[in-house]
């Protein structure tokens, strides 16, 4: 599972396009004892806003362009293609941040919504991910 305390990677060892932080992870764990399984999506922002949204799984359709990251906590994590072609140089660090979340995104817990932070991935991690 992506953790963000293993930096960079799967927790195996592996670039990871998307990882989470421990308190990313508890709100995760909390979200799914409560409601069952969740996904996580990052749009381009404007109208639906820039912060990642999230959603009881199945309430949100993935359209046939975006792009699924990875997991974080057992949960899918997509992007809007047009945004991971602008970060797809990126490692978003999922976690959490005070305040209510925007749209109709699930809360990470009371008056906490997720938020994103990014590195630039290194050269050898760009050359990894090429790999595939």
């Amino acid at each position: 599972m992506p953790v963000a305390d293993e930096p960079g990677t799967d927790g195996g060892g592996a670039a990871a396009r998307v990882i989470a932080t421990p308190a990313a992870l508890e709100a995760i764990a909390e979200l799914v004892a409560e409601r069952g399984p969740v996904m996580f999506f990052q749009s381009g922002g404007c109208c639906d806003g820039s912060l990642p949204m999230c959603f009881a799984d199945g309430e949100f359709v993935i359209g046939s362009h975006d792009v699924r990251l990875g997991e974080v906590g057992g949960c899918p994590f997509y992007i809007d293609a047009r945004q991971f072609e602008v970060w797809k140089h990126t490692q978003l660090v999922l976690d959490v941040g005070a305040g209510e979340p925007e749209g109709f995104s699930l809360a990470a817990g009371e008056d906490r919504h997720f938020i994103v932070r990014s590195r630039v991935f290194t050269a050898a991690e760009q050359a990894e991910l090429a790999r595939g």
